[in-house]
C-alpha cells in the first residue's frame, strides 16, 4: 500500500477548516445491512451503562464495607480483601473515561440524544474526563487517523515504556505523580487555560480550542469547574464525616489500577503504519471474551469502528462478520494480541520507521486514494 505525507500546504488553518481530505478505503457493505447496523437502540445502551454503573456501585460498596470492617483481630484477612476489592474497582472503573466516554462522545449508543449527553456527564465526572476537548480531538483522529501533523491524538510510532518497577506500580496500584499532574491541569483549565488537558499536549489543545473561540473556551472552562468543584465538595463531605477512604474509592477510583485498560487500549494503533489511507493498516482489531468486550465497549473491533464510526458499539461484532472477508485476520485474546505486538515494539526501538503490515485479502471495497486538498 502506498503512502505519502500530506502536502506541505496543509497548515493548521487548512487542517481545521477541513480543506484536506483523505479518501479512506472502506469495505463494501450492502446498503440494507449497513442501515440495520447503524440503527441505535436505547434499550441496549441502557443495558450497557446500567450494568457498568451498577458494577461501579457494587465494587465501591464492597471496598468501603471491607475497609470499615478492618479491625485488630481480623486485619490479616480483611485488609487483603479490601485491597482486592479496591483492585477490582479500579480495574473496572479505569474504562470509564477514554472508553465509555469515547463511545458517548460519538453519540451512537442511544437513539435518544439526551441520554448520550446525560451519561457522558456521569462518566466524565467520575473519570475526570474532558468531553469538550476529547470530542474535538477525536473527530480529527477519525478524519486523519495516524497521519503525521494532522492527527494529534495518536502519533506513531507509539512508545510504551514498561521497564522498571514504577511502571508496574502505576499499572497495578496508582500513579501519585500522575494524579498530582491531573489536579494541576484541571485547576488550570478551571481558571481558563484551554490548553490544559489530562489527555493531550498543550500544542494540540491550542489547535482544538483556539483563543478566538470564546464559546468553546467557556464550555471547556465551565466543565473543568464542575468536575473540580464537584470532587472538592465530595471530598470535603467524605473527610468531614470520617469516611476519608471514599476519597480514594469515589474521587480517584477511576484512576486506580489501569493495567487492563492499558492492555486493551494500546493495541488499537501501536506498531501500525502512519500516513496510509487504509484503516486495515493503521488500526488493529482483536477479539476477546464477553467480559473484556463489555468493559471495553467493543473497541477491540477497532478497524471496523474506524471504517464505519456511525455503527454503535453493540453492533460492531455483526459488522465484523459482514466484512471479515475483507479484513486481516484478528488475534483472539490479549495474550495472542500482545504476542503479535511485542516483537514489533522491540524492532521499533532499533528502527522507528518499521511498521507491522498485516496480510490483506484481495481488495474489493471502495479504493483509497492519497490525501488531496478538497
Amino acid at each position: 500500500m502506498q503512502s505519502s505525507d500530506p502536502a506541505p500546504s496543509a497548515t493548521t488553518e487548512v487542517i481545521f477548516n477541513q480543506e484536506v481530505k483523505i479518501n479512506w478505503y472502506r469495505s463494501k457493505v450492502d446498503r440494507a445491512v449497513m442501515s440495520e447496523l447503524m440503527r441505535k437502540n436505547d434499550a441496549r445502551a441502557f443495558r450497557q451503562v446500567l450494568l457498568q454503573l451498577g458494577l461501579y456501585v457494587c465494587t465501591a460498596t464492597l471496598s468501603f464495607v471491607a475497609f470499615k470492617n478492618i479491625h485488630a483481630t481480623n486485619w490479616m484477612w480483611m485488609l487483603p480483601l479490601f485491597l482486592l476489592a479496591l483492585f477490582v474497582h479500579g480495574t473496572c472503573c479505569s474504562f470509564y473515561g477514554g472508553d465509555a466516554g469515547h463511545e458517548l462522545t460519538h453519540k451512537t449508543p442511544f437513539k435518544t440524544p439526551f441520554w448520550n449527553d446525560f451519561f457522558l456527564s456521569i462518566y466524565g465526572f467520575l473519570a475526570w474526563f474532558d468531553p469538550i476537548g476529547y470530542r474535538l480531538s477525536h473527530s480529527k483522529h477519525h478524519q486523519f487517523t495516524t497521519y503525521h501533523d494532522l492527527d494529534g491524538e495518536i502519533v506513531l510510532p507509539q512508545r510504551l515504556d514498561i521497564k522498571g518497577l514504577y511502571f508496574f506500580f502505576k499499572a497495578f496500584t496508582f500513579d501519585l505523580v500522575g494524579i498530582g499532574s491531573l489536579l494541576k491541569k484541571w485547576t488550570l483549565a478551571s481558571l481558563g487555560d484551554s490548553t490544559s488537558s489530562s489527555f493531550f499536549p498543550a500544542e494540540w489543545m491550542a489547535k482544538l480550542i483556539p483563543q478566538d473561540n470564546e464559546k468553546l473556551r467557556r464550555n471547556h472552562r465551565n466543565w473543568a469547574r464542575v468536575v473540580l468543584l464537584g470532587h472538592l465538595v465530595l471530598a470535603t463531605i467524605f473527610i468531614a464525616t470520617g469516611n476519608w477512604i471514599l476519597v480514594v474509592i469515589i474521587n480517584f477510583g477511576c484512576l486506580l489500577c489501569p493495567w487492563l485498560v492499558i492492555l486493551c487500549n494500546y493495541p488499537q494503533h501501536i506498531g501500525m503504519s502512519p500516513n496510509v489511507p487504509d484503516f486495515r493498516l493503521c488500526c488493529r482489531t482483536y477479539t476477546c471474551g464477553p467480559l473484556i468486550g463489555f468493559l471495553y465497549w467493543n473497541m477491540q473491533y477497532h478497524v471496523e469502528h474506524h471504517m464505519f464510526p456511525s455503527v454503535p458499539f453493540y453492533n460492531l461484532p455483526r459488522l465484523r462478520k459482514a466484512i471479515e472477508h475483507d479484513l486481516p485476520p484478528a488475534p483472539h485474546g490479549l495474550w495472542s494480541t500482545w504476542s503479535e505486538i511485542w516483537p514489533v515494539m522491540q524492532r521499533q526501538r532499533e528502527d522507528p520507521s518499521y511498521c507491522y503490515i498485516p496480510p490483506l485479502p484481495q481488495s474489493n471495497g471502495m479504493q483509497a486514494a492519497q490525501p488531496s486538498p478538497a
